[in-house]
């Protein structure tokens, strides 16, 4: 049986990975989606293990309306990409600073 402390504490070192992903690679707009993606999923892994060692489903419930709004974003995020990719030819973050047509 795994322990809820375990689980925590994978938790945890996904959200510090996602954290520091962020800090470290400031320049790939597509790198920074992906970290703030790994971010949520270990929020929600979090509240799965909370749920599942007290016995009740609303964590379960949470993670579902939690992964729904992050596909909703991560569609919108790689259009939204996409379109910029078209249009100046890059994603890089520090090229993007302006946001004239």
């Amino acid at each position: 049986m795994i322990a809820l402390q375990q689980v925590l504490v994978l938790g945890a070192i996904l959200f510090c990975i996602s954290v520091a992903g962020i800090f470290i690679n400031r320049k790939n707009v597509l790198i920074l989606l992906m970290c703030i993606e790994l971010m949520l999923l270990s929020v929600n892994l979090n509240f799965i293990a909370f749920s599942h060692f007290l016995g009740n489903i609303h964590g379960q419930v949470f993670v579902f309306f939690i992964l729904t709004v992050a596909a909703a974003e991560s569609a919108i995020g790689l259009a939204i990409l996409v379109v910029l990719f078209r249009n100046r030819g890059t994603i890089n973050v520090t090229e993007l600073d302006s946001m004239k047509g």
